[in-house]
């Protein structure tokens, strides 16, 4: 989830444009109808990784080559990644936990670089990993939702000129073809790309373009976006395809410009990330500019205007929180929230979406074990604390975040009487002034989500 500092003057610039428009924006007249959901069966409840930051033993790719260079330079900016946290050999583990928790959802990269890591020659040992994974996935009643390209892609790929060239379009539908074919399929959903905005300015941060490459950078992934849905689709006609975006306070209304506008058509559902958002009486997201994220004051509530901003802008979609989470550094946190009272208090503003009828259909926490977040392993997400720098067997630790989502599943959400450890705020601003003069009702229903 980390933003690098050209991620950062991105987001920045739309901002200012977006804090006046954001008070225009419309309040839905009524609020999404049920049956956008149907098809979709059960309430989606899962965690997350993404391969190049847990899986270790990593191939030649634009990310590896990033970080191996950088660490060189200042390992204090940027900490080589080693092994990671080893799902690559630990994720029976993993998913064992994940399964204790009654989760029936588990998101997953199948990295490219993995799998391809020469130019049209397939990894047999790799691939038949990831199949033993997704195998391992479905016998412990868990369903796959597969990333395509979460930031990372093949060297050889950058060698030519990455998702700048037209020839790499050609490359990824044969990469989409193979992984689709093979794991598609028995209710496997599909993410394209996560995060599309913030994988441009990824790329300009790790030098592979400029800044000025904005525009023709994201017209191929949008055609990138379509090529896969259309490839997942010959597969599977009934198989939930989508994107995720990063939520941000004033930015989204304008950054849905820049992507889920141009492939609407092309979307089954509407992925949100949700980690941070402002308010007058919280100002903290400002922390957010320099990657302090332990340091932003958590504001939970901002998750529906989250729901309420997606279900809006993009009617008759289906929306999944595809990530959200609370960080600690290094373990701690000085305002004590923990990953529990993140889960408790992010379900019930969840809940409350749902019974006022905007149709969210899973849950992701972002994610099951700490991480190598781009750059470092500072930022701690995980569910399981693993102190990858310091502890050579990278044992699983586990914070009270699992207890607690081992109840929320079975009971379908929050506690029946819990009381929010962060209260709604005073004005929140998610949505610009919209959000302050109406924000949700604490005290309103809250649908069992089942």
């Amino acid at each position: 989830m980390k933003l690098h500092s050209l991620s950062r003057k991105l987001i920045a610039a739309v901002a200012s444009v977006a804090m006046l428009a954001a008070p225009l924006t419309a309040a839905p007249a009524e609020a999404a109808q049920n049956s956008v959901t149907q098809g979709w069966g059960k309430f989606h409840w899962g965690s997350a990784t993404a391969g190049f930051q847990v899986e270790g033993s990593n191939y030649d790719s634009n990310w590896l080559r990033y970080v191996n260079r950088e660490s060189k330079k200042d390992p204090k900016k940027v900490s080589p990644i080693k092994n990671a946290t080893d799902f690559r050999h630990r994720y029976k583990e993993d998913l064992g936990n994940a399964q204790s928790m009654g989760l029936n959802t588990f998101r997953i990269s199948i990295e490219w670089s993995r799998i391809e890591p020469k130019k049209g020659q397939w990894n047999w040992k790799e691939i038949h990993y990831y199949d033993d994974v997704i195998k391992t996935m479905r016998r412990k009643g868990m369903t796959p939702m597969i990333t395509t390209v979460h930031y990372v892609y093949p060297g050889w790929v950058q060698d030519q000129g990455g998702f700048m060239n037209k020839e790499t379009l050609k490359d990824y539908e044969h990469f989409v073809d193979f992984i689709a074919k093979r794991y598609g399929g028995n209710g496997t959903m599909w993410i394209t790309f996560n995060e599309p905005l913030v994988f441009f300015g990824h790329e300009v941060e790790i030098g592979n373009i400029k800044r000025s490459d904005m525009i023709p950078f994201m017209k191929n992934v949008q055609e990138a976006h379509k090529i896969a849905y259309r490839t997942i689709k010959k597969y599977d006609k009934h198989s939930h395809v989508g994107s995720n975006e990063a939520y941000l306070p004033f930015v989204t209304s304008i950054a849905d410009q820049f992507f889920f506008k141009r492939v609407e058509k092309e979307l089954d559902f509407v992925g949100i990330d949700y980690y941070y958002t402002v308010a007058l009486s919280n100002l903290s997201a400002i922390y957010g500019a320099t990657s302090k994220f332990d340091k932003i004051d958590p504001q939970p509530e901002g998750i529906y205007f989250a729901i309420q901003h997606f279900s809006t802008a993009f009617p008759g979609k289906p929306v999944y929180m595809v990530e959200t989470g609370i960080p600690s550094y290094n373990g701690n946190r000085p305002d004590g929230f923990t990953k529990g009272d993140w889960l408790n208090d992010t379900v019930f503003w969840v809940q409350r979406a749902v019974a006022d009828g905007y149709p969210v259909v899973g849950y992701n926490y972002w994610s099951i074990v700490d991480n190598y977040e781009w750059g470092q392993y500072d930022s701690r997400f995980g569910l399981y604390t693993v102190n990858a720098l310091t502890d050579p067997t990278l044992k699983r630790i586990p914070t009270n975040g699992p207890a607690t989502f081992r109840k929320i599943t079975a009971t379908g959400g929050a506690p029946r009487d819990y009381k929010l450890k962060s209260p709604l705020r005073f004005c929140p601003l998610s949505e610009g002034i919209r959000s302050c003069v109406n924000p949700p009702k604490v005290d309103g229903p809250r649908a069992v989500l089942k």
